[in-house]
């Protein structure tokens, strides 16, 4: 079984070095065999050059310097599916550190599945180990998308809709069933949608037992400090690294569709009304912990 981890770095030599010192250790099943591909979005900080001469085993790709998460790893999945045949591809962010035997648990999950095409993420916690960063979610209200993360369990494979590709296993009977990462996003989102398209089209998505290493939340600062002006508030909207004003109200009428008035107005009074969006945010933010603490 041949496996191909994907993943994606820009301009953070010493967060992708910590990233790829965690899989280059990670120890494969009996007839299993790991390669690792990154492709480097033409950082200035030259983490292309530093991973191919201290990182040998790792197969580096270059990108243009504009393809952003999603275009990143959309045009690494394409160019490695054209290098050779793949029984898995493990997509992964490179903030991520993986715990020693974390590709062999999430391969062993994958066999308690015999369903034909399968997306497993892997949850990861904070660096104190508290608290959930990301992994799959459980929808809570499937007219208005919201979701919630699930606890994995500690033997089981749970069934989830919505997943994290902070640590994805993604086997080729869904690439042959949905192909890879759509075209339509440009950063964000396209994991999230990548895991509905697959559940709408007969793929199974799970949360894996167990925890499989640690990533801090980088989403945490998801608005502009106050005072910001309007002009910059509303390029933050439509920029692909803020809210993704276009992208995020088409996933939205792909999956969510009776909920487009509400996300068209929220994007809207969180740019126009920033300090009434904070407060349905805390009172967001309380009900998730209140969801997770119990």
């Amino acid at each position: 079984m041949k496996i191909a981890a994907l993943s994606c770095s820009y301009n953070r030599i010493k967060t992708t070095s910590r990233f790829l010192e965690s899989i280059v250790k990670q120890e494969m099943p009996e007839g299993y065999t790991l390669d690792v591909y990154l492709l480097d979005d033409n950082s200035p900080d030259g983490t292309a050059d530093y991973v191919q001469s201290h990182f040998p085993s790792v197969i580096v790709e270059r990108g243009s310097g504009s393809l952003f998460w999603a275009g990143g790893m959309r045009t690494l999945w394409k160019r490695v599916m054209v290098k050779k045949e793949y029984d898995f591809y493990l997509l992964l962010n490179d903030d991520v550190v993986l715990k020693e035997n974390a590709i062999k648990e999430l391969l062993a999950a994958h066999t308690q599945s015999d369903h034909e095409g399968n997306i497993i993420m892997g949850t990861v916690l904070d660096s104190s180990y508290k608290y959930i960063t990301y992994g799959g979610l459980k929808l809570t209200n499937k007219i208005t998308g919201k979701a919630l993360f699930l606890r994995p369990d500690e033997t089981k494979l749970q069934a989830c809709e919505i997943g994290n590709a902070n640590i994805m296993l993604v086997d080729k009977a869904t690439v042959k069933k949905i192909g890879i990462l759509s075209e339509r996003y440009t950063h964000g989102i396209a994991d999230y949608d990548y895991t509905l398209t697959g559940v709408k089209n007969g793929v199974k998505a799970w949360v894996a037992p167990g925890y499989y290493g640690h990533c801090d939340n980088d989403h945490m600062m998801t608005w502009l400090p106050h005072g910001t002006p309007l002009k910059k508030r509303v390029e933050y909207l439509y920029s692909p690294k803020g809210l993704g004003y276009k992208q995020y109200l088409r996933y939205t009428w792909v999956h969510f569709p009776l909920s487009l008035p509400i996300i068209f107005v929220k994007l809207w009074v969180k740019t126009l009304f920033p300090v009434l969006y904070d407060k349905y945010k805390k009172d967001d933010l309380l009900y998730k912990e209140q969801y997770l603490n119990n």
